[in-house]
């Protein structure tokens, strides 16, 4: 089986529109959470969340074709233009064939759903627009993609809720491992801070409420958590074969070895007892990748900073790691803690953060966690980023309707 290495990365993230940019504030503790500027907020009682300032889609994206798309859509085109740049990525007509894209959403465009309702009930039919279908379906992002860079293997979108990115970055890396192409573009882009957004994730009185201090909102881990913040974003990767990295002399920033999935098959939304589903998921990655609980490094969690997800998601922790995590030398970090919880994009981004913490040596913290929860009992790199030489890290992803995935990253070696 083919190896498959990560070249290239590019984030869109409420901590800025650039690796590199989201990179630092991440290692520096900042935190992108803020009051909504997309709508007014004053009626709901979640009014805050994680948003992409400063946006402008013609940055990436001819100002004639923005018609045809939703803000998830130009999340996923800019992100996949600077992992393209990342890699220094030039394919041929050949090899175009053997290049396909995986972009996970959550939800679509919830832009493009409002506006169109909104045209129906002030306008009439006649007033729709004819892109309304293109900008509300939520493979587009994946089509764009594919149009933009002329990638012509398979292209289609992983829609698993809040594991959705993670889904496609891992069959994603199957697709170069059975042979099948050389090059996938893969990630997770979601846009989802609209009423129609927030007023349903309120409604299941999910979301934080500390709307008078929005920095210290997201808190993983800690016993003051009352709820996740929405975010919004996108990160792409460039995945190739070992053999096509080698062969154009790219830098490769980490390896993914193990990919592992399952389903709660327990409710819709709360996780299983000792979140036994994620625990099973995780065992797969480890046992793909063929490394032992004792030979990783680092988790980045799903750690959303919702009351039930963080404590079972740190028994299931400790269920696979065992004594490894108990005795502190698993770290364990979410960095939600900062931009949010960007649902279907989180699992892209959030491995995006892992193959970078691998490539650099850098953990970045949990910030807000100022008195843990007694029931969540592992070391969560709190508040400021660690430097450590990373072997293996694993990333978890979990979604409603209890679907769980888990990818494993190793440091590349020859």
């Amino acid at each position: 089986m083919e190896r498959v290495v990560i070249t290239g990365i590019g984030l869109i993230t409420p901590l800025g529109i650039g690796t590199q940019e989201s990179w630092r504030a991440l290692l520096a503790g900042e935190s992108g959470i803020g009051r909504i500027t997309q709508f007014d907020p004053t009626a709901f009682r979640a009014q805050i969340a994680g948003e992409v300032k400063g946006w402008d889609g013609t940055r990436f994206v001819a100002k004639k074709k923005l018609k045809e798309m939703d803000r998830f859509t130009e999340f996923a085109l800019g992100a996949a233009a600077l992992a393209f740049e990342d890699a220094k990525l030039e394919l041929s007509e050949e090899e175009r064939d053997e290049a396909g894209c995986f972009i996970g959403v959550g939800l679509g465009g919830l832009y493009t759903l409002e506006k169109t309702k909104q045209t129906l009930t002030e306008k009439g039919p006649s007033k729709v627009s004819p892109y309304s279908i293109p900008g509300i379906i939520a493979n587009l992002a994946a089509g764009q993609v594919s149009i933009a860079h002329g990638l012509r293997g398979p292209s289609y979108c992983t829609t698993s809720a809040c594991s959705s990115g993670a889904h496609a970055m891992g069959e994603a890396a199957e697709w170069i491992r059975r042979g099948r192409v050389q090059v996938m573009v893969a990630g997770g882009s979601e846009a989802t801070i609209t009423p129609v957004g927030i007023g349903g994730f309120e409604a299941m009185m999910a979301l934080s409420r500390r709307n008078d201090d929005p920095t210290r909102a997201s808190r993983p881990f800690d016993k003051g958590r009352d709820g996740f913040v929405c975010g919004e974003g996108g990160g792409v990767l460039i995945l190739e074969s070992l053999t096509h990295a080698k062969k154009r002399g790219a830098k490769i920033y980490a390896e993914i070895t193990g990919y592992g999935a399952s389903s709660d098959g327990h409710h819709i939304t709360h996780p299983a007892p000792d979140h036994e589903g994620a625990q099973r998921a995780m065992r797969m990655a480890l046992r793909d990748a063929n490394v032992a609980p004792d030979q990783v490094d680092y988790v980045n969690a799903h750690g959303t900073s919702t009351p039930a997800g963080d404590t079972e998601e740190s028994k299931g922790i400790v269920g696979v790691f065992g004594a490894h995590a108990l005795d502190k030398k698993l770290w364990v970090s979410s960095t939600k803690s900062m931009i949010g919880h960007l649902l279907g994009a989180a699992g892209a981004v959030e491995s995006a953060i892992v193959a970078l913490a691998i490539a650099e040596g850098r953990i970045p913290p949990t910030i807000n966690l100022d008195d843990p929860d007694p029931e969540c009992t592992l070391d969560y790199v709190p508040n400021k980023a660690r430097e450590r030489r990373i072997r293996h890290a694993l990333n978890n992803s979990f979604g409603f309707g209890g679907t769980n995935c888990s990818l494993l990253f190793s440091r590349f070696e020859g």
